[in-house]
C-alpha cells in the first residue's frame, strides 16, 4: 500500500479546496462592493466577468446663471446656478468576440444599453469660492450637491448660493471660482454564469467609475452707480452755542449725481437750522461743501457726536436716488467762561483802592 502517495493525494486535494475558497472569496468582494459603495476601482472581479465593448465618451459641465448676474453695491443675493451635461459619446470599440454563442451575443448587446451611461455624472459637488474682498460666500451655502446630470436634461433644481457685496465694491464684473467634482462610468463588464453558479443572482454586470474635476468661472458684475464719502469736516461747537460746520462730499461713485442735495439729521442735545443743502450736480471724482449752522444744548456732553446725513439725487435714468448712510462727526467742546459785569466793576474797585491806599503811604505829609 503506497501511503506516501494518498497522503501526496490528499495534500493537492487540501491545497485545491484552500485556492478555490480564496478565489471564490475574492471574487464574491469584488462583485458585491459596487452594490454597496456604487463605484469601483481596481476590484479582483475579472475572473467572473467579460467585457464585449468599450464605450469613448465622458461628461462635459458647462453652466449658466439664471436671472440678471448684475446686482447692487451692499445687497446680499441669491446666486442661482444651472449646470448642463453636454457629454457626448464618439463610438464604441468591440473587446471580446461573441462568435455564434446566442448568450454571448445577448450579453454583449446588454453591455451596450449599459455603455450609454458613460457621458452621465454622478455624486456632483460644487463649491463657490470668492478670491475678492468685495464679494463674500454665505458659508452655508457655499457647497451644493446634485445626485446625477444627464446630457440633454435640465435638473430639477439649480444650485443656490448667497453672496454679499460690500458697499465699496468698485463696479465692474468680478470671477467667482466653481470647483465641481464628479464621477463617470469608465468601463462595464457583464458578469459570466461563474457567478451565477456562485449564488450571485440579480447582478448582471459590474460597473467601474472614475473621478473628474473641472473649474467653472462664474461672472458677477457690479453696476455702476453714485457712491459718496466725507472727506473733510470743518469746524466744532460748544456747549450752549451755535456755529456753521462745513461738510465736503466727494462722488466715488462711476455715474454723474444730477441736482444732488445734503441732508443732516441731528437729534437733541443738538438742533439745525436748515437740514438741507443742495449741491447740484457731482461728477465722478467731483467734491462740493454744504455748510449747515447747528446749535447745542448748553448741557451738551463734551465728546464727539457722529450725525447722520445722506445724499439724495438722480441717477442716470432720472430715478431718484439715495447714499448710504454718510457719518459726520461733529466735536462739542467746554465754553470759553465769560467774566460778568459785576466781577469787572469789583475789580475794578478793588483796584482803585490799592491804588489810593500806595499814594497816600508815598505822601503822609500830604494827607495830614
Amino acid at each position: 500500500m503506497n501511503i506516501e502517495g494518498n497522503d501526496k493525494q490528499i495534500m493537492r486535494i487540501v491545497l485545491f479546496s484552500v485556492f478555490t475558497l480564496v478565489l471564490v472569496l475574492v471574487a464574491l468582494a469584488g462583485i458585491m462592493l459596487p452594490v454597496a459603495a456604487s463605484t469601483d476601482l481596481l476590484l479582483p472581479n475579472y475572473v467572473f466577468s467579460t467585457n464585449y465593448y468599450d464605450s469613448f465618451g465622458t461628461p462635459d459641465i458647462y453652466f449658466s446663471v439664471l436671472g440678471d448676474p448684475e446686482f447692487e453695491r451692499g445687497e446680499t443675493v441669491h446666486l442661482n446656478i444651472n449646470l448642463a451635461n453636454k457629454g457626448a459619446i464618439y463610438g464604441f470599440k468591440y473587446d471580446t468576440s461573441v462568435g455564434t454563442d446566442k448568450g454571448d451575443h445577448s450579453l454583449s448587446l446588454k453591455e451596450l444599453e449599459y455603455e450609454m451611461r458613460c457621458t452621465t455624472a454622478v455624486g456632483i459637488k460644487a463649491e463657490l469660492l470668492s478670491d475678492t474682498p468685495y464679494i463674500e460666500v454665505e458659508p452655508d451655502t457655499a457647497i451644493q450637491t446634485m445626485e446625477s446630470l444627464v446630457p440633454g436634461e435640465m435638473p430639477e433644481h439649480p444650485l443656490t448660493f448667497t453672496i454679499t457685496i460690500s458697499n465699496k465694491a468698485p463696479a465692474g464684473v468680478y470671477y467667482m471660482q466653481l470647483p465641481i467634482s464628479y464621477q463617470y462610468q469608465s468601463q462595464v463588464r457583464m458578469t459570466t454564469h461563474d457567478a451565477v453558479r456562485l449564488g450571485l443572482t440579480g447582478i448582471d454586470h459590474i460597473t467601474h467609475y472614475t473621478t473628474a474635476n473641472k473649474t467653472l468661472a462664474v461672472p458677477v458684475y457690479v453696476k455702476e452707480s453714485g457712491q459718496f464719502e466725507v472727506m473733510n469736516v470743518s469746524g466744532h461747537l460748544t456747549a450752549g452755542g451755535t456755529r456753521t460746520i462745513d461738510v465736503t462730499y466727494k462722488n466715488t461713485g462711476e455715474v454723474t449725481a444730477w441736482d444732488a442735495i445734503a441732508r443732516m439729521v441731528v437729534m437733541y442735545p443738538l438742533s439745525i437750522e436748515q437740514s438741507v443743502v443742495r449741491l447740484g450736480t457731482m461728477e465722478p471724482g467731483e467734491s462740493k461743501t454744504a455748510r449747515f449752522r447747528i446749535t447745542s444744548d448748553p448741557n451738551t456732553v463734551i465728546k464727539t457726536y457722529s450725525i447722520d446725513s445722506e445724499i439724495k439725487y438722480l441717477d442716470e435714468q432720472d430715478d431718484v436716488a439715495l447714499s448710504d448712510n454718510l457719518g459726520v462727526p461733529i466735536t462739542i467742546v467746554e465754553a470759553e467762561r465769560k467774566v460778568g459785569a459785576f466781577i469787572l466793576s469789583v475789580f475794578g474797585v478793588i483796584v482803585l483802592l490799592i491804588y489810593l491806599i500806595v499814594k497816600v503811604l508815598r505822601n503822609p505829609r500830604k494827607y495830614d
